[in-house]
């Protein structure tokens, strides 16, 4: 008989404690007490924080093996959370074969996103995901509990030193607090709650160093304001990121959260803070404001990742000598206040500029997993506490959890901001993905706390959306256009700063990082994969380019018509030019766009099994896999390419006469001018490990078809 589920808060008891502190061991922490399964670190064999965590959670590894960036792994994350898409998931989940949630402690199910839609059919969506936690034993927090990701972080789900997964793109938050937090599609959440795992590849890593000390007046949302602001060319596109630097220990656990929440925005996979004195401040306040005892965030839990800390334990920080892909740096100390937009992140002004241009707003929201936190509340309370908010302006708030909102009520926070005529909605998304009411309107101009202001996301195309501090929102808010907290009072506003960045070298070892272990091959699995290059030389072409959007809501388009409308979009005469066998190419972000698996399928359709470009759109790269097509990042083979095509005529799809050998055991690509085996070499270098595990998915036909084989295998 299937565990009761869990509905608001979690009360299991914990496991005996288990003290390692052998300075050699890293140490996977779960439900109460460190698990008995350990990671041996080397320390001739250094790898960054993000390498560490998923070491501990890959299985399958061949003995000795250590994982680099770039490495195919399959993983056993700690948890895996899907929230309004959930019912989705359990069909998909149906659909494989599965009758049983592989674990029903990993498996966590929320309702945030639609809260207000009150329709008989949202309803009976959000019943079905519910009847479908109990049926299974599933912890489930109903609508109005909170933001998953919130939920996530208040409830231990996300703990330092783990890996957490969620079918949303703002899991990266989860590094605010140590835990490794990446977001998967729902193919994948339905092949972890049937078999417990999936595949990962292990992103390049960018070191992200924080300088300084913040200025007063001045949040962590401003700090990823301007990140996403100054390196705004894709500097961190697909990346796992680190923060390092002086700068961390002044920044709050709220403040961290806020950043690495939005390293989705920037384009990052992931945004990991280290474990540090502040964190384990911060997770003992938990541990007293939690009913005790609690199956997650227990006093003997917390003490033992502060024990480790204290005894220097190498599985909580990067080794000496990591490699990085990229190294940049942000001094704090040169920080003011910012804004993002109108509609772009990557469009940042200073809050003093905006306030000469005399923005007029009708909009503000405090709402989001980005900053509705009780400090958030609290900033922006503080602002507007004993003013009102400008006729012809709505301001809307909405507490990131039951919880904090509670908190707010009684620190009294919440009801400032009520008194000054701010309108609550419940602990949700809501406005953040444009659902429920409060939406722009055609013409409208708005500033929000949340995390993203792409056109149209919250309400109308037409109108314009701004992003900045909690604070800042408040001000605006009483003052009826983009504004700063120093003018609601009367006070002067200060002129912005000269903000300081830079990108640092970094050593290129990447070669000298690569595992030397040769990589099993499985039976039915090439050991060399190889095929002409045919090159589609442009950046950002899209799904639609790939596959047209006509064909996407057909479910009975035939294979020989996927493979002859396969990047008509992009090019008519694709289809003249390229053939069975060949190995498409393009440049950078290739995939960008919507979420179509028919995209990957076309590209197979053709009899195109490799696709290389400079880099992939996750959901593409991601639906790639799970799809059987197999994928290369090889941003120096595009370089290469358009060189020596420069000064040849304009053409969107080129055969080049380059063949490509990839050496899958040793994990090591060749290009040649030409398919005889003595032709000459014009780019060789390492790759990841395209291991056993990933090798199989790619076999069975993809993650569907493993995922059926693997519970076939356990029938």
């Amino acid at each position: 008989m299937p565990r009761p589920a869990l509905t608001v808060t979690a009360a299991w008891t914990s496991c005996s404690p288990l003290r390692q502190l052998n300075r050699c061991q890293g140490t996977i922490f779960c439900r109460g007490g460190i698990s008995r399964r350990t990671l041996t670190t080397s320390i001739n064999v250094p790898q960054n924080l993000t390498e560490k965590i998923v070491q501990k959670y890959s299985v399958g590894l061949p003995k000795g093996k250590y994982v680099r960036a770039g490495d195919f792994v399959t993983i056993k994350p700690q948890h895996c959370m899907t929230h309004d898409n959930s019912w989705p998931v359990a069909m998909k989940f149906h659909g494989l074969g599965a009758t049983k949630v592989h674990d029903d402690r990993q498996v966590v199910l929320t309702l945030d996103h639609d809260v207000q839609n009150k329709s008989p059919k949202n309803l009976e969506k959000y019943a079905n995901i519910e009847k479908f936690a109990h049926q299974h034993g599933i912890d489930f927090y109903p609508a109005g509990r909170g933001i998953g990701h919130q939920i996530l972080v208040e409830e231990g789900y996300a703990f330092p030193g783990t890996l957490t997964v969620a079918s949303d793109s703002h899991s990266n938050m989860y590094g605010g607090v140590g835990c490794l937090g990446t977001p998967m599609v729902r193919t994948d959440a339905a092949a972890i709650w049937a078999t417990g795992q999936t595949w990962w590849q292990i992103p390049p890593v960018a070191k992200v160093e924080l300088r300084g000390r913040l200025p007063s007046g001045v949040s962590g949302k401003d700090v990823i304001v301007a990140l996403c602001g100054v390196f705004n060319k894709d500097d961190v596109l697909n990346h796992a990121i680190e923060f390092v630097g002086d700068a961390i220990p002044d920044l709050t656990v709220d403040d961290r959260l806020t950043i690495a929440n939005m390293t989705t925005e920037w384009g990052a996979l992931s945004g990991l803070f280290p474990v540090d004195e502040v964190l384990i401040k911060w997770l003992r306040s938990r541990v007293l404001r939690l009913p005790q005892p609690h199956s997650r965030v227990s006093s003997d839990r917390v003490e033992e990742v502060a024990d480790l800390l204290q005894a220097g334990d190498p599985a909580l920080s990067p080794s000496k000598d990591a490699v990085y892909a990229k190294h940049l740096v942000l001094d704090l100390s040169t920080l003011s206040p910012y804004v993002s937009g109108p509609n772009s992140v990557k469009v940042v002004n200073s809050l003093t500029d905006l306030i000469k241009q005399g923005v007029a707003i009708q909009k503000a929201y405090l709402v989001s997993c980005t900053n509705s936190r009780l400090s958030d509340i609290q900033a922006a309370a503080e602002v507007i506490k004993g003013h009102k908010v400008a006729p012809g302006v709505e301001f809307y708030i909405a507490a990131a959890s039951s919880n904090v909102q509670a908190d707010a009520e009684v620190d009294g926070a919440w009801n400032a901001l009520l008194e000054a005529g701010a309108r609550p909605l419940p602990a949700g998304c809501g406005p953040c993905i444009g659902l429920g009411i409060g939406l722009l309107q055609d013409g409208e101009v708005g500033i929000s706390a949340t995390n993203r202001n792409f056109k149209g996301r919250m309400g109308s195309r037409d109108a314009l959306a701004y992003l900045a501090s909690p604070a800042v929102v408040a001000a605006s808010a009483v003052l009826g256009r983009i504004g700063s907290p120093a003018e609601v009072d009367g006070g002067r506003v200060s002129e912005s700063l000269q903000l300081f960045s830079e990108e640092l070298a970094v050593e290129n070892n990447s070669d000298a990082s690569k595992s030397d272990i040769a990589t099993q091959v499985l039976d039915g699995f090439p050991a060399l994969i190889e095929g002409e290059l045919v090159f589609c030389d442009a950046d950002n072409i899209n799904t639609d380019g790939i596959y047209p959007g006509k064909y996407t809501y057909q479910d009975d388009v035939p294979r020989d018509k996927m493979a002859e409308v396969c990047m008509e979009n992009y090019d008519a005469s694709f289809g003249s030019k390229a053939y069975a066998g060949d190995v498409l190419v393009s440049g950078f972000n290739f995939g960008t766009g919507s979420s179509r698996e028919q995209a990957a399928t076309c590209i197979l359709a053709r009899d195109i099994r490799l696709v290389v470009a400079g880099s992939f759109g996750n959901i593409f790269f991601r639906n790639s896999i799970n799809n059987a097509l197999l994928t290369l990042e090889l941003p120096a083979l595009i370089s290469l390419l358009r060189l020596k095509f420069k000064d040849s005529g304009p053409e969107l799809t080129r055969r080049t006469g380059l063949f490509i050998k990839w050496d899958v055991p040793n994990a090591r690509v060749q290009v040649r001018e030409g398919a005889e085996p003595d032709a000459r070499v014009v780019l060789e270098q390492k790759v990841g490990d395209l291991g056993p595990n990933l090798q199989d998915i790619i076999i069975q036909g993809g993650l569907e078809g493993w995922v059926k084989n693997e519970i076939s295998k356990s029938a």
